[in-house]
């Protein structure tokens, strides 16, 4: 089937002969995708479930993003401004092998790659939101960071050659899959594609520090708020009016605060008049009391 999506390790999601044991995958002629693991039910990727209000959330998350075409890069594509300052456009890119493997769609709850396989692609996001974590010996659960489209996962494993954490999907989420060695070997070619590397790694490193200070809760959730803006802003997305992929729970987490907590601040902050809150959508209403709250953590 010509455009067929494929798994993280390159396997084609069509039956459990096709190399993922275990799995168990069809494809509908509109190109609905479904999966179940160990003979579980198959299930819609709409995550209704029963729940109708599951499938809102997707209604308000930011498009997906669209593929180009045969001269331009999807509207998120994390590499496309270096490969593109060095003068190489998709055709470019294609005579050098750098072939990008678009993968999922996964749905929420699925494991993209988990800590300790071999590391062997980074990916970048193109729909949806990817949350990292590590899982302590009794399960719990610390979160080590939030993906959104254009941003790259998996750069945290270069040094060991091995996964350092999981990596799960928090709704439905489809990736372009770069192979790392490939990249690395065209990186060496283009100057630029290697700055950004660099610079996405330092961006990582960078939210990994701002995580380790003393700050208030106030600071903390303002922080927060204004580094999704952010974020969804450079990616062509309003930065005043979006959509949180994860829960009060998964916020607190990453933020190291209760998830009463982080409700508690959210409902003062609206209360101030310095956002609006509609379940997880949030509209940022003063930028800069955000900013000014925020600035003993982002430090810019």
């Amino acid at each position: 089937m010509a455009g067929r999506q494929r798994l993280w390790d390159g396997s084609s999601p069509v039956t459990e002969s096709a190399g993922r044991p275990g799995y168990h995958a069809r494809w509908h002629d509109a190109g609905e995708y479904l999966m179940a693991q160990d003979n579980g039910p198959l299930r819609n990727k709409d995550h209704s479930d029963g729940n109708p209000e599951a499938g809102l959330e997707q209604i308000l998350m930011p498009a997906i993003a669209d593929d180009g075409d045969d001269c331009t890069f999807c509207s998120t594509c994390a590499f496309s401004a270096a490969c593109l300052a060095e003068g190489y456009d998709k055709p470019s890119l294609r005579r050098l092998h750098c072939l990008v493997e678009h993968t999922g769609p996964y749905r929420a709850g699925d494991v993209i790659f988990r800590e300790g396989e071999p590391f062997t692609a980074i990916a970048a996001v193109r729909a949806g939101t990817v949350k990292t974590r590590v899982l302590d010996p009794d399960g719990r659960e610390q979160i080590h960071g939030f993906f959104l489209p254009g941003e790259v996962i998996g750069l945290s494993a270069i040094h060991a050659t091995r996964y350092p954490c999981d990596a799960v999907a928090i709704d439905t989420v489809t990736l372009c899959r770069f192979s790392f060695p490939l990249m690395a070997t065209l990186a060496q070619e283009m100057p630029r594609l290697q700055g950004h590397l660099f610079r996405l790694l330092s961006e990582d490193i960078g939210k990994a520090m701002m995580m380790a200070g003393d700050y208030s809760s106030d600071a903390r959730m303002a922080a927060f708020l204004v580094m999704m803006s952010r974020r969804y802003a450079r990616r062509g997305f309003s930065p005043s009016r979006f959509q949180l992929a994860m829960s009060r729970a998964d916020i607190g987490n990453y933020m190291r605060l209760a998830a009463e907590t982080v409700s508690r601040v959210l409902r003062r902050f609206q209360d101030e008049g310095t956002i609006a809150v509609d379940g997880r959508l949030i509209e940022i209403r003063d930028a800069q009391a955000l900013e000014r709250l925020a600035a003993p953590m982002l430090r810019d």
